[in-house]
């Protein structure tokens, strides 16, 4: 059996194992011949046998079947190596998330071709018997399967409440999870079938975010497809996913001492707090009163903090109290690193090892030259993927649709909107949870929170996106030299939003860090 029909038929006995819905679409037309490994035929006939006793996918029973067949006799213990050669195999991803909607389009397709392939066969026998008129009648016989994926929906029907579960889980269920502020910001809008934009000013670390988020999916069991349109190398790439890693600096000039922003309470640093909770007993910032609680997060420098860091020796930072975490209290403060060397290659080779292979986890990168990857290019290289791995990736990040070009020729003014148009249709076809990024106007530079208004070229890249958050920095340069960047809401498809409310993230880019904490 060749590498592609392998791959293929490894993902069709994964949804039979861990998908009800998988198995109520397939049931009504299912031979088992459709699969062609006699292990898969074997694992299916399981799967169907379980459905049909209690209308559920067995998941992780099916290790338990296995043994009691064999235990019974009814698994010929010649064909139990394979069997339990493949359980292992295939155990890996049955806590993984699992693409539904895009296992049943390829499953449509391959089950039509193999029952195409088994009347072909039939004909074939009936040829080499030599009853060429049974053959003729057989080949003129053929009719095509009849089975489509149901993708309408009838609310009467019982099955319906599958689709309403499914519905629900797709939605209350992020693939990626960010913890605090941020977390509460953004979480629920990672969920499977959304598109994601981060729009941010040139250099304001958008690819940072891009990674940060990336590395954390593959951390949390999703598998990750990263696709680099030409704004940076592939060798650049892994420089700062080792970085990441290691929290060390790939270049010298980042070497020695140097501060990095820490999460504190404006009334601890104020000195205005009596809670017996409070993790210090005097503040660190005064300033002769010019800093207040109404202008402490807008006013202190950098200057500021190094300065009290080194005046108030034993200050501790606190956020202890239940109030804090909804209330506008957190502000930076900082603490000094003394970084002593850049990541080695055996550094970087030895995380990559602990954090990538040691743990299954799946992270691809596919790097492009500049205007040259298109949304077709995507599709071409995650069937290759698919055909040769088996990989089906949950998360696709895209650094960054601006530059790349689109699948036909369009006029200038509108490629924009037909590049975002059709990452839009990608999503919605295999089912993803996409990211991206894209750049604002020219007037965002002058702006210390992003709105609407600061798109670069098309503004309809805001009519396909589910949601678009801003990357907020001052114009002065005051909070991109403390490690401070803020969050907001440009456009959020379902609910409410305000675009002037802001999460507050702290950040050391030196060490690869564009997140170590968040506050409201």
């Amino acid at each position: 059996m060749n590498n592609t029909r392998s791959m293929i038929e490894r993902n069709i006995v994964i949804g039979l194992i861990v998908s009800k819905e998988f198995l109520q679409q397939l049931r009504p037309i299912w031979v088992n011949k459709f699969l062609v490994s006699v292990s898969a035929q074997r694992l299916a006939a399981w799967c169907f046998e379980y459905y049909d006793e209690f209308n559920d996918a067995p998941g992780k029973t099916i290790a338990d079947i296995y043994h009691e067949k064999l235990r019974t006799g009814e698994l010929p213990k010649k064909l139990a190596p394979d069997i339990e050669d493949s359980l292992e195999d295939l155990s890996e991803e049955y806590d993984d998330s699992f693409n539904l909607k895009y296992a049943l389009k390829r499953a449509n397709s391959y089950v039509k071709e193999r029952h195409l392939e088994m009347h072909q066969e039939k004909v074939k026998e009936l040829l080499e018997s030599g009853d060429t008129v049974a053959a003729e009648t057989l080949a003129a016989s053929y009719k095509g399967l009849s089975f489509e994926i149901q993708d309408d929906l009838d609310l009467g029907n019982p099955s319906i409440h599958s689709k309403i579960r499914n519905a629900f889980k797709a939605s209350l269920e992020p693939l990626i999870k960010f913890p605090g502020a941020l977390g509460k910001l953004w979480n629920h809008q990672f969920t499977r079938g959304a598109f994601v934009a981060l729009m941010g000013a040139e250099k304001r670390g958008k690819t940072f975010w891009l990674m940060e988020i990336a590395v954390r999916a593959s951390q949390q069991r999703a598998k990750v497809a990263f696709f680099q349109a030409g704004d940076m190398t592939e060798s650049q790439q892994l420089r700062r996913i080792c970085s990441y890693l290691t929290k060390k600096p790939v270049n010298e000039r980042y070497l020695g001492k140097s501060y990095s922003p820490t999460i504190d309470c404006l009334k601890n640093q104020l000195d205005i707090c009596d809670k017996p909770e409070r993790q210090c007993r005097f503040g660190a910032l005064s300033y002769d009163g010019k800093l207040t609680e109404e202008n402490i997060r807008r006013e202190v420098t950098k200057e500021h903090l190094v300065d009290a860091l080194l005046d108030s020796k034993g200050y501790k930072t606190c956020t202890h109290c239940e109030e804090f975490q909804n209330m506008p209290w957190g502000t930076p403060w900082l603490k000094e690193v003394d970084v002593k060397s850049v990541v080695t290659i055996d550094e970087a080779q030895k995380k990559v090892q602990e954090f990538f292979i040691d743990k299954k986890r799946t992270f691809r990168i596919s790097s492009h030259a500049n205007n040259t990857l298109s949304v077709n290019k995507m599709k071409q290289v995650m069937d290759r993927w698919e055909r040769d791995s088996g990989f089906i990736p949950d998360v696709v990040l895209v650094d960054y649709p601006d530059i790349m070009e689109p699948s036909k020729s369009i006029e200038f003014r509108h490629q924009q909107n037909q590049t975002w148009m059709e990452l839009r249709a990608l999503c919605q076809e295999r089912d993803i949870l996409l990211i991206v990024v894209t750049q604002t106007d020219a007037d965002s530079y002058d702006k210390d929170i992003l709105s609407r208004k600061n798109f670069s070229e098309d503004k309809r890249k805001f009519a396909h996106v589910t949601a678009m958050y801003g990357l907020n920095q001052d114009r002065h340069g005051r909070e991109k030299k403390i490690g401070v960047m803020r969050i907001n809401e440009i456009v959020i498809r379902e609910g409410d939003f305000d675009t002037t409310s802001c999460v507050t993230v702290l950040q050391n880019l030196n060490l690869g860090r564009p997140f170590t904490g968040s506050y409201i």
